[in-house]
């Protein structure tokens, strides 16, 4: 494969670092939603209660708000984690391919020469006779 150059310990050290972030990221998406429910809560009202719940302008706006947001911070969290594994899956398949390769390699260099290869000792490259001893 030529121009790649993947190792795999350095894989697994950047992957490190982006679960860590991930896992910083999904603290800091817990603590959004906390905040959105509180700043729904405590933003006060202008109107009576609705269902129970005092519903004010800067209530519904704080609720749409997040209602809104919700998509996109799926969708953040699902390209992390498909992005995470697709690279563990490129790096496998990566090793697995040098892997087969330095196989392939060994089974062809094991066996015995070909007809072609036999008469190809001696010659100079090009095809010519070699030089004989003697």
């Amino acid at each position: 494969m030529t121009g790649w150059d993947i190792t795999p310990s350095g894989v697994a050290s950047i992957l490190s670092l982006v679960g860590l972030a991930a896992d910083d990221l999904s603290k800091d998406i817990k603590g959004y939603g906390e905040s959105m429910v509180d700043a729904g809560r405590f933003v006060g009202t202008i109107s009576g209660p609705y269902c129970g719940v005092p519903v004010g302008p800067v209530g519904v706006a704080v609720a749409d708000f997040a209602s809104d947001t919700q998509g996109s911070i799926r969708f953040m969290a699902a390209r992390t984690k498909k992005t995470m594994d697709g690279t563990v899956k490129a790096t496998t398949e990566y090793v697995g391919g040098d892997v087969e390769m330095a196989a392939q390699a060994q089974r062809e260099a094991a066996k015995a020469p070909t007809p072609e290869e036999l008469a190809a000792v001696g010659k100079e490259p090009g095809g010519k006779g070699g030089k004989q001893s003697g």
